[in-house]
């Protein structure tokens, strides 16, 4: 019978916080290996897959961490208060590139796929290079939310939260979403 190693993720709690604002290496040091993953796929969606944007947002995103951790006071859980850093840092980001790059500059999702069989790939990275340019062509304001919803799993209330609006906005911010997605994918 086979056995499995199960991973777990490391508990980010109480504790932990603390040990960061009180300035432990080694408790940032976690933080970072819990967070850096779910950052930087927030900050590659954000950005429709532009890998550089994405690694540059995650790296302030952890820095602006080590100097904000005393704000953090509990009020949300901290992957709430994390995740409304990460959504201000990749707007701040995208209005900063609207002076300077076109939208279009983006790595093409192409890039971003795993090896398949040829058909299999192919069929997959028309589909993603669709879903992508649909979910780009979205403004920021229905594309936060969706990525939020559908790719890191948050509530309405943790994207109300993020966000800093109410769950009824999230809620017609999403519909609206899905109807300009139909509309383009359909």
């Amino acid at each position: 019978m086979e056995q499995r190693a199960v991973m777990t993720e490391p508990i980010i709690d109480e504790r932990v916080i603390k040990a960061c604002q009180h300035g432990d290496r080694e408790a940032f040091r976690l933080l970072f290996e819990t967070y850096k993953d779910r950052v930087f796929s927030i900050a590659i969606y954000s950005f429709a897959g532009d890998e550089s944007a994405a690694r540059d947002v995650s790296q302030q995103i952890f820095l602006k961490l080590i100097t904000a951790i005393n704000q953090f006071r509990g009020d949300s859980t901290f992957t709430t208060w994390l995740y409304r850093l990460v959504v201000n840092a990749c707007t701040d980001e995208q209005r900063k590139r609207r002076r300077f790059l076109s939208f279009g500059d983006s790595i093409p999702m192409s890039k971003l796929t795993e090896r398949r069989p040829q058909e299999k790939r192919y069929a997959r990275l028309e589909l993603a290079e669709s879903v992508q340019s649909a979910i780009k062509e979205l403004s920021p304001k229905l594309r936060m939310p969706i990525l939020l919803k559908y790719v890191e799993g948050l509530s309405y209330e943790e994207i109300a939260t993020v966000l800093g609006c109410s769950k009824g906005t999230v809620a017609s911010r999403l519909n609206r979403g899905h109807q300009k997605l139909a509309g383009q994918l359909g």
